[in-house]
């Protein structure tokens, strides 16, 4: 790896780490938001390396839809083991039993949006005070607004017009009781960089993210996985094709893309050729020009 990338990326893990460092001096009870996906597993190493030999003084929170890929919670369980972390889940099944969330019907319907309900609930069971994320600026229009300490209202609301300035490093974390702070320690990453790291940093990550045989539909540009929460309509039909994922979220909504990158080096070749965001294969973004921010106002990562 070139040297100029070498000290980018130094640079960029040095305030990262600097970030997590803060969240655990600011907050009293801050948790790690861990989704399975490629920023949240960086984010998980950043952490570990923040803090060792010590173990984390917080846990991971997976917010699981139910309708999650079968490897993405083997991935999951298997490094909540290995780095020796508590895990706490929410369960949007559990929000919906409950009455807290009405689940969609119809053909295209996806439990990704009513996560917000179940990751609220869960913010004031545990009374988490910081949740990290995985968000980064480059990832969609939304996102980009988000400063690295993103204030949140008693009601888990986020308004953009209404955040602190974030002048030489200097982050404020002062709320009042039931207000909290989503924070984004890989705001100035980009998807090139967060795949240079894994690659340097030799990071474990799942198998879903390289080249594999798999039964998809073709849905309004999307390729969509065979799963059991994915109805056909009239004239589409299964298709086996060679795919990845970009991004890793709920089966229902999350597209893959058609792909031959086998290896870490074989996909920043691919990242760096792209025209399209990685989450342009969501189709929950695709709902509307406002989809990430309208659901990031109400609550959501």
């Amino acid at each position: 790896m070139q040297s100029y990338n070498l000290n980018h990326l130094r640079e960029l893990e040095a305030e990262s780490i600097f970030i997590i460092r803060e969240v655990a001096a600011q907050f009293e009870r801050p948790v790690l938001l861990f989704s399975g996906g490629k920023d949240s597993i960086v984010m998980s190493h950043l952490a570990v390396k923040a803090f060792r030999p010590a173990k984390l003084p917080f846990p991971l929170l997976h917010i699981d839809t139910g309708h999650n890929f079968p490897e993405t919670i083997e991935f999951r369980d298997g490094l909540v083991e290995k780095i020796g972390a508590r895990l706490v889940v929410g369960s949007v099944q559990e929000s919906i039993d409950s009455g807290r969330a009405t689940e969609e019907t119809g053909p295209n319907a996806s439990r990704n949006i009513i996560q917000t309900v179940t990751l609220l609930d869960t913010m004031e069971k545990y009374s988490f005070d910081a949740a990290l994320g995985g968000g980064r600026r480059d990832e969609e229009k939304a996102r980009a607004k988000e400063r690295f300490f993103s204030h949140r209202d008693s009601f888990g609301q986020w308004d953009p017009k209404n955040q602190r300035p974030e002048l030489w490093n200097l982050f404020n974390g002062r709320k009042i009781q039931g207000e909290h702070f989503r924070v984004f320690p890989l705001s100035n990453w980009t998807e090139m960089d967060v795949w240079q790291y894994i690659l340097l940093e030799q990071i474990e990550i799942p198998s879903l993210y390289f080249a594999h045989q798999r039964e998809c539909v073709n849905r309004k540009g999307v390729w969509l996985a065979k799963s059991d929460y994915i109805q056909l309509l009239d004239g589409e039909k299964w298709e086996t094709k060679q795919i990845r994922f970009r991004t890793i979220g709920d089966m229902s909504c999350t597209g893959a893309t058609i792909s031959d990158a086998t290896t870490i080096e074989d996909i920043i070749k691919e990242v760096a050729a792209a025209r399209s965001t990685e989450r342009g294969t969501r189709a929950d973004d695709k709902r509307s020009e406002t989809a990430m921010e309208d659901r990031k106002k109400e609550g959501y990562f």
